[in-house]
């Protein structure tokens, strides 16, 4: 049998990229022409990357990130998911987000299922050092809302604590993240508590943007994780931001990739 290069799933990967860009900036667009002229304030984009940047979105502003991601491990093992996360600043230092997955389709074999995904809830707080710089700490709840199998948590509550440092260097800027979760079920021989990190470091050029980032993840019991993410983003004004990229999986054996695309849309002003 001739082995496959772990390189083959990246045309796939292309593909689903560009036709998944499509919608979602013709979803961007639309949501976009609904909105009042474009003043105010900006979008403050969390994805595509693992990390956060210490800065929240604009206070009193609901804003929504959407996308589409497919993860391919193997050659018959795939997740499809549709992220959607809502944002709200109470100030420039407060605010709150709830996330889940609307929908998750997870594929093995011939076997598939798909529903709901975990929710999350995330309080975060910023401290500014100056213009450049500032720390922020993240108190986060994932609650099991999907059925065995689709969701992205234990199966039990989660909890966790998440630590940033973002700043600007110049044209470039980098956000370092450091996670701490208990998590609510394990295994026999597992650990209870999960370690992560993530450093990413991006820069514009006009309504582009550009991100890398390697992340990973360890925990008593079970390997290492460890991944390295690329990305694009385009302004399609202040407050409607589109990206895409891949991110691809850094251990022994078959590499997991991933590929997404969505937006981020300052919605509208509640306060």
């Amino acid at each position: 049998m001739t082995e496959q290069s772990p390189l083959a799933p990246l045309p796939v990967l292309v593909v689903v990229i560009a036709m998944l860009t499509t919608l979602a900036v013709g979803v961007a667009r639309a949501a976009e022409a609904a909105a009042t002229a474009d003043d105010g304030p900006a979008a403050v984009p969390y994805r595509p990357s693992v990390s956060t940047p210490a800065m929240l979105s604009a206070p009193g502003w609901i804003e929504v990130e959407a996308g589409l991601q497919q993860q391919h491990d193997g050659a018959s093992s795939r997740r499809d998911s549709l992220p959607v996360t809502l944002k709200l600043a109470f100030t420039p230092d407060w605010g709150v987000r709830v996330g889940s997955d609307a929908w998750v389709r997870v594929r093995d074999g011939a076997q598939h299922d798909s529903g709901f995904g975990d929710t999350g809830i995330v309080v975060k707080r910023r401290f500014a050092v100056d213009e450049q710089q500032a720390f922020g700490l993240e108190a986060a709840a994932l609650v099991p809302t999907a059925r065995s199998g689709l969701g992205g948590g234990s199966g039990k509550a989660d909890y966790g604590v998440n630590a940033i440092y973002s700043a600007d260097f110049g044209a470039w800027h980098t956000d370092l993240n450091v996670t701490a979760t208990r998590l609510g079920a394990v295994d026999a021989g597992f650990g209870r508590m999960q370690w992560a990190g993530a450093a990413a470091l991006s820069r514009g050029f006009d309504a582009w943007g550009l991100v890398g980032e390697i992340s990973g993840s360890r925990r008593s019991g079970e390997d290492s994780t460890r991944q390295l993410l690329g990305a694009v983003s385009y302004s399609v004004s202040k407050r409607l931001v589109v990206d895409a990229g891949v991110a691809r999986s850094l251990r022994s054996g078959p590499a997991q990739w991933s590929a997404f695309t969505g937006f981020t849309w300052l919605a509208a002003r509640l306060f």
